[in-house]
């Protein structure tokens, strides 16, 4: 199933991670060796051992999302594929990207499920820096008739998480989101998958289902490309 999807989303051309020509952009035998899954939380994502559901912290405190699922862990070389789709202006990355994350297991079972699909959004600042939103993008290579940015909101900028410890994360992105009040009806007792391209913490997902439930989203399901092991 990689291979296929991957060969869809691709170009013939060099393979990113090993160089390997002609290949996709991400050769089957990389994504064999890089992306092979492993038993994961199905509420946070974290690592566990095979045979468990749910790590303790989310049993002891369940999170606002349902479900949880991440393609990769955020290690070599998927930081560098990463760094390019968000700091490179390298935008084409998005496709294989979303093919990988679209081969997952669950993901694309909760697409399919899924009523609205909301790319987690960038601040105003962010997204003029940057000039186009990741997870946005790869929302849109993964189900693009089902997404919807006018749902949730940013509504406040927040320095970036990346280096702040667990405490000031969560603090970080409180209160940085909100429903279009205008559109909040439509989540009455919908399916939302929510889309982000890196999970650390998982401050910032947490933060916006938190919002998305009080709204009224009866079932909802955060997936991102990759997470690292911060519990």
């Amino acid at each position: 199933m990689f291979t296929r999807l991957l060969q869809r989303a691709n170009w013939p051309g060099q393979c990113l991670i090993c160089r390997a020509w002609p290949a996709a952009t991400l050769c089957g035998r990389c994504v064999a060796r890089f992306a092979a899954p492993q038993p994961r939380c199905r509420s946070c994502a974290l690592p566990v051992p095979a045979g468990v559901e749910r790590c303790g912290a989310c049993l002891r405190r369940p999170p606002p999302m349902d479900g949880c699922l991440v393609a990769v862990h955020y290690d070599w070389p998927w930081t560098r594929c990463i760094a390019q789709l968000k700091f490179q202006q390298d935008p084409g990355l998005a496709a294989p990207l979303a093919a990988l994350l679209a081969a997952a297991p669950g993901v694309a079972q909760a697409l399919a499920e899924a009523d609205e699909v909301l790319p987690l959004p960038l601040s105003t600042e962010r997204l003029a820096e940057r000039g186009y939103n990741p997870a946005q993008l790869l929302a849109h290579h993964l189900a693009a008739r089902r997404v919807r940015t006018d749902m949730l909101l940013r509504v406040r900028h927040t320095p970036p998480q990346h280096g702040l410890p667990r405490a000031e994360r969560l603090k970080n992105v409180r209160g940085a989101y909100a429903v279009n009040p205008q559109k909040a009806p439509l989540l009455q007792g919908r399916r939302v998958v929510l889309v982000d391209d890196v999970m650390t913490t998982g401050a910032s997902l947490r933060e916006a289902a938190a919002i998305l439930r009080a709204a009224g989203a009866a079932h909802i399901t955060a997936i991102a490309f990759a997470r690292t092991d911060e519990p």
